[in-house]
């Protein structure tokens, strides 16, 4: 029996936290993987699987992006060296990127919402969403398409069965 490479170990994507209710809240226009800058007693934590995207942001500051309102509990076993569970943390993506970012929140009233945590390849990255935000009635609309595609699918299951 073999041991497991790193690499066999490292590759794909863990997911740690979604922010489901960002797909609900917002219209997704373009999304972006971005790494964070972490220290040690929030990856820890991460590993544990503990994270909410629920409130979290990005803003760009000063021809930076940072990740504001996310929580990464503490570490348990974690001293002193222990982080902030709300602290603003820095995005890290190509110069590119953020001046494209920068254009498109500035003109179109544009958001940036995280999406997703996860590990990939060994490294925390955040799927990063230019999000519009919906109106009511788009939300409303949404689930009642939602449902109709839900009864359609139920339809042609019972059909496929023979059950009607």
């Amino acid at each position: 029996m073999s041991q497991p490479t790193s690499s066999n170990r490292k590759s794909g994507r863990k997911i740690i936290a979604q922010n489901k209710k960002a797909r609900h809240d917002y219209a997704i226009v373009d999304t972006f993987e971005a790494g964070i800058a972490l220290t040690g007693t929030e990856v820890k934590s991460l590993r544990l699987g503990r994270a909410s995207l629920v409130d979290g942001f990005a803003t760009i500051d000063d021809g930076e992006v940072w990740l504001r309102n996310v929580h990464i509990p503490e570490y348990e076993q974690g001293s002193w060296t222990n982080h902030e569970p709300r602290r603003t943390r820095k995005l890290l993506l190509h110069r590119g990127e953020i001046l494209r970012l920068i254009g498109k929140t500035k003109e179109s009233g544009l958001t940036l919402v995280p999406l997703a945590l996860y590990f990939s390849a060994g490294k925390v990255k955040v799927e990063l969403a230019l999000a519009r935000g919906k109106r009511s009635y788009d939300k409303r609309q949404d689930l009642a398409r939602r449902d109709a595609d839900r009864e359609v699918r139920r339809a042609l299951g019972r059909r496929a069965k023979g059950m009607e």
